[in-house]
């Protein structure tokens, strides 16, 4: 039998070795200049030749013709010495101890554990003892080729760290290992440490190609970059994929067709065909589109990293890039729909896909939960964008301050939700609270959103206008107030200030003195909304001077806490002198902070703040 393509064409030397050159001549240098480490650690994802450059570093510590050059250092002259010390890194793959080390066969000097199955304590400690054993020659090396060795026990490092931190001569550790950052720290303070890079997918394709050239296998460019792209930056990976494509159908080719058989791949028109039902707004289609898919047995966790890969090559086509790893079809195909989807929408797109991947791994209905991303971005018309819904509650069209503005994308709200229901405001400071009334308990949540609201409120409100002049005559009676009190929010309403207008509506005129100041109370424990109406008090006042004669000012209470002040000044010594205690000197100084800084006075009313220092 022949053997596979990963063990045939695996590298005999430093210089054979794909991509991982800063790692490969980095240890040809130290066989080169006898500086060879006690220990390495190498690290990198799968099929990237970490346990290759073990073998190869094997290989040329044993090899029979580097040790004929080593001795070349006593008997020839300074040019023949530097001449066989240039080669003296790279082993010769041709004699017995290559050849044997390169196929993995038994050799006394070289031996490869694997840590999954002999990762205890007793396996260390076996391996410590063996360790002190010297080698077979006086020339030659003992070689441990640990593999995953992050599977290794904490036990069996600590067994370890004597014999790493000092070997016996000529004895040489290599741990291989994808999760690096389970090893100790210990450990790894001890050894010579090296980070194998990915092997991109246009580096997988050229070995490809070299290797089915030297097969005498046909092969199309297209299909080498499908299994590159399948092989997630592993050349091994990349390889074994190639026999599987040739193990299927009676000639040694390798075509595009072929490999979207082997591999279970999507095809190409697939993912063209959800890309024109998201851009033609088709969400019906959806659902018999994934069905075909599942239906085929196609792996919908690569379905869903299919279409990430074709709204990244779209993106990068709408803003003008041309998208990598893709086929000369694909590419034409992609700037022929370039247009259709903006790149903001496409943005949004993948951002929603991010964010379900996480869920998807876990979900046990995949193909529920991609189906409703794809009719999400089929319907993502319908939607706008959270800053149109704010500009809706009556900003009065003045624009937002720039330095306020949302610097990453916003979030989108969708058309076939409930309209948005105002948001909560913070009640107005009261001078004298009432001692009878106790407000309703609220959570944390409701007692930050209301805060937050409050802020945005304020830092949305347009410049105080100055109050109209009074018409002249007589002001107008709480009946009056009560029976015209639509026309008010009716006025606010016209001038831009939608917000304001709901809150307005849900105030209820309580009293009018006889210079014309009009009392407003709402209810605290039924509708919060309504406290926001005693931050615009400028905007109520013009509205009722709009509306009524004789109308000179405007306050807004609570009405509870109205009906307990009233009730105590009429209950209340008219002489009394009060008294300051220390609370009411604290709570000064905390009014006189927070008015300061509206963000801070909507959180000390909103959560009932106290300074303490």
């Amino acid at each position: 039998m022949s053997l596979a393509l990963a063990r045939k064409y695996r590298p005999r030397n430093f210089a054979t070795v794909a991509v991982q050159s800063h790692v490969a001549n980095t240890l040809k240098g130290a066989i080169a200049s006898g500086r060879v480490a006690h220990g390495y650690l190498l690290c990198g994802p799968r099929g990237t030749g970490k346990t290759t450059l073990a073998r190869v570093l094997a290989m040329a510590l044993n090899c029979e013709e580097l040790a004929d050059a080593r001795r070349v250092r006593g008997t020839a002259s300074a040019t023949e010495f530097s001449e066989a010390m240039a080669a003296a890194g790279e082993p010769c793959g041709r004699c017995t101890s290559c050849q044997r080390i390169w196929s993995g066969s038994a050799s006394l000097d070289v031996v490869e554990i694997d840590a999954a199955s002999n990762g205890g304590v007793a396996d260390a400690r076996e391996l410590r003892e063996r360790a002190m054993y010297a080698p077979s020659g006086d020339d030659r090396y003992k070689v441990y080729i640990i593999d995953e060795a992050h599977m290794l026990s904490r036990d069996a490092w600590n067994a370890l760290l004597k014999v790493l931190e000092e070997p016996p001569p000529r004895v040489v550790f290599v741990f291989a290992t994808t999760e690096a950052q389970k090893v100790l720290p210990t450990v790894i303070s001890r050894l010579q440490r090296f980070d194998l890079k990915r092997i991109g997918p246009a580096e997988i394709r050229e070995r490809l190609a070299a290797v089915l050239t030297e097969e005498g296998i046909r092969f199309e460019p297209d299909a080498l970059g499908m299994i590159a792209g399948a092989a997630d930056g592993g050349l091994r990976d990349a390889l074994s994929l190639t026999d599987q494509v040739l193990s299927l159908g009676e000639t040694a080719e390798v075509t595009a067709e072929r490999v979207r058989t082997a591999l279970g791949l999507v095809p190409e028109e697939e993912y063209l065909l959800l890309l024109d039902i998201i851009a033609q707004r088709r969400a019906v289609d959806v659902f018999g589109a994934v069905q075909r898919q599942a239906d085929g047995g196609v792996d919908l966790m690569l379905l869903l990293a299919g279409i990430g890969r074709i709204l990244r090559a779209q993106l990068t086509i709408a803003l003008g890039g041309v998208p990598p790893e893709l086929s000369e079809r694909m590419r034409v195909a992609l700037h022929e729909r370039k247009g259709q989807l903006s790149a903001g929408d496409l943005l949004r797109m993948l951002h929603a896909l991010l964010e379900l991947e996480p869920m998807y791994r876990r979900s046990g209905q995949p193909q529920l939960l991609l189906e409703t991303l794809l009719v999400r971005f089929a319907l993502l018309d319908r939607t706008v964008e959270l800053e149109e819904v704010i500009k809706g509650f009556g900003t009065g069209g003045h624009d937002d301050p720039p330095a306020r503005r949302v610097a990453h994308e916003p979030r989108v709200a969708s058309a076939h939700a409930m309209p948005p229901s105002p948001p909560p405001a913070v009640a107005p400071a009261i001078a004298a609270p009432a001692p009878s009334y106790v407000a309703p308990p609220r959570s944390a949540t409701q007692q930050v959103a209301e805060a937050a609201a409050a802020a945005q409120m304020a830092e949305q409100r347009p410049a105080p206008r100055a109050a109209a002049a009074p018409r002249v005559g007589p002001p107008p009676s709480v009946e009056q107030l009560k029976a015209r009190w639509g026309s008010v929010s009716d006025a606010i309403k016209s001038a831009g200030r939608g917000m304001l207008a709901q809150a307005v509506a849900r105030l209820v005129p309580a009293s009018v003195s006889a210079h014309g100041s009009v009392a407003l109370t709402y209810d605290p424990a039924d509708d919060t909304f309504a406290r926001a109406a005693d931050g615009a008090r400028s905007d109520i006042l013009s509205a009722l001077q709009s509306c009524f004669d004789g109308v000179t000012g405007v306050t807004v209470v609570s009405s509870v806490n109205a009906s307990a002040s009233a009730t105590a000044r009429a209950d209340a010594p008219r002489d009394t002198t009060k008294r300051l205690t220390a609370h009411d000197v604290q709570q000064q100084r905390t009014e006189q902070l927070s008015s300061k800084d509206p963000l801070l006075e909507a959180a000390v009313r909103a959560l009932d703040l106290e300074l303490l220092d």
